[in-house]
């Protein structure tokens, strides 16, 4: 269960070219939000062990108009023993450029503390970064910025954007993002059209991919991950399923609100 939002964060990669990044938005808007329960598997043990929630807002920032992303992820309270988890990601998105602006994550898993501030500068091509953990004291850093580069949570929001329509099984789609002032270039993998029916017992038609995976404390490298979208123009991620270092977990959709567009792929309750 370590790191709920990460399970989700990594669902939807994608760039159109390294000219336009993100060209548009037509998936989104301020006053959605989107609930999921998170589970972990080790074994025949299967534990509803958290949750995690995204919205989104609008707000000024440095005097741009600005969408505004909030997360949050927590472990159960009665899961707290054996692995407590509270996660809180912010971020900014500029609406007239679609670039990102502003991330901040405050995560506590297991005991571990991280908390890093990202602030993109545009015009001069760099990531201002204020960053502390459990091991490392403060330090601020500035970093070079790599054009079409993405935080996380401004990455989910981006990505909701992808268009499948003329993808066939096999397309790899590029990515490139920072995580822990590190850049990585990822891609995902499509899989196809797939008719899923969730624990919920809802049925929904999905666009699938697999997701290659950063190595490390919670992955173990490689395409562990596979999520599904819905096939329509929201393009939300109603399950996410992936291979962890022990067992595996998988976050499923619960609840939606204030969407842009009909639910069109869900075709049953």
């Amino acid at each position: 269960m370590k790191k709920i939002i990460s399970i989700i964060v990594f669902v939807c990669f994608s760039l159109w070219g390294s000219t336009q990044c993100f060209t548009e938005n037509t998936t989104f808007k301020p006053g959605e939000k989107i609930s999921y329960e998170v589970y972990y598997n080790w074994g025949v043990i299967w534990l509803n062990a958290g949750w995690v929630t995204f919205e989104v807002g609008e707000k000024m920032f440095d005097e741009k108009r600005a969408y505004f992303f909030n997360a949050a992820g927590e472990s159960h309270k009665n899961y707290d023993w054996i692995f407590k988890v509270r996660d809180y990601y912010q971020a900014y998105l500029d609406q007239a450029t679609r670039q990102p602006l502003y991330f901040n994550r405050k995560n506590y898993e297991g005991g571990y503390r991280v908390h890093n501030i990202y602030k993109f500068d545009h015009y001069d091509e760099k990531i201002y970064s204020f960053t502390e953990n459990s091991d490392e004291p403060y330090q601020e850093d500035t970093l070079e910025l790599p054009p079409c580069t993405f935080d996380l949570l401004n990455l989910v929001y981006y990505t909701r954007n992808i268009d499948f329509s003329g993808m066939t099984v096999n397309d790899t789609i590029p990515l490139h993002t920072i995580i822990d002032n590190e850049f990585y270039d990822l891609y995902v993998r499509y899989l196809g059209k797939e008719t899923i029916t969730l624990r919920t017992g809802e049925t929904y038609t999905c666009n699938k991919f697999s997701a290659l995976l950063v190595e490390g404390t919670i992955f173990k490298g490689g395409e562990d991950m596979f999520v599904w979208v819905t096939d329509d123009k929201n393009n939300i991620p109603v399950l996410v399923e992936a291979k962890i270092l022990v067992g595996s977990v998988k976050a499923v959709l619960v609840d939606t609100k204030g969407l842009r567009h009909e639910m069109e792929a869900k075709i049953s309750d």
